[in-house]
């Protein structure tokens, strides 16, 4: 019984936000595999802009992993990304090492409820929009909430860390 109840509550970050009390709407749509993008194919499902939509991307700056939050649209500027949390070289990270750390399968990484907190930098791109959708912990299922609401549960700096594509 008890297993059932917990898989009703959510991913760890549906928890996260429903503990926190914080307004939230998910959004579920099918998962295609073979679609070449996760950002992308959850921006067409859901029918919004693409600079609506978040990417939660992991990166290690100098030896420290940290999150990345930047919009489908656009890409990661890593040296940007390095520079915001006052770090010098900043590059991808190892993707086991990143789903290990967050509890989360790539494509599916949410900015909240990982496993391990890691410090997170949001694009300030999110600011222009009143919601924002980024992943709710699995792929197909999203969570749309105020910028500012993520920014404060993540404890996140806000940086202009994306270029557009």
């Amino acid at each position: 019984m008890a297993k059932k109840s917990k898989q009703a509550a959510g991913t760890p970050a549906i928890v996260a936000l429903t503990a926190a009390g914080v307004p939230f709407t998910t959004h579920a749509y099918e998962h295609d595999p073979a679609h070449p993008s996760y950002g992308e194919e959850a921006a067409q499902a859901l029918g919004v802009s693409p600079a609506q939509v978040f990417k939660t991307l992991v990166a290690d700056v100098d030896g420290v992993l940290t999150v990345a939050v930047v919009p489908v649209s656009g890409s990661l500027d890593l040296k940007a990304l390095a520079a915001a949390v006052g770090g010098k070289r900043a590059a991808m990270a190892d993707p086991a090492l990143a789903e290990r750390t967050t509890g989360y399968v790539l494509g599916g990484i949410s900015p909240l409820g990982q496993r391990k907190r890691l410090r997170t930098v949001i694009d300030t791109s999110a600011s222009a929009h009143a919601t924002i959708c980024c992943s709710a912990g699995r792929r197909g299922l999203e969570i749309e909430l105020s910028p500012s609401d993520l920014t404060t549960l993540t404890s996140a700096t806000l940086a202009p860390i994306a270029r557009q594509n």
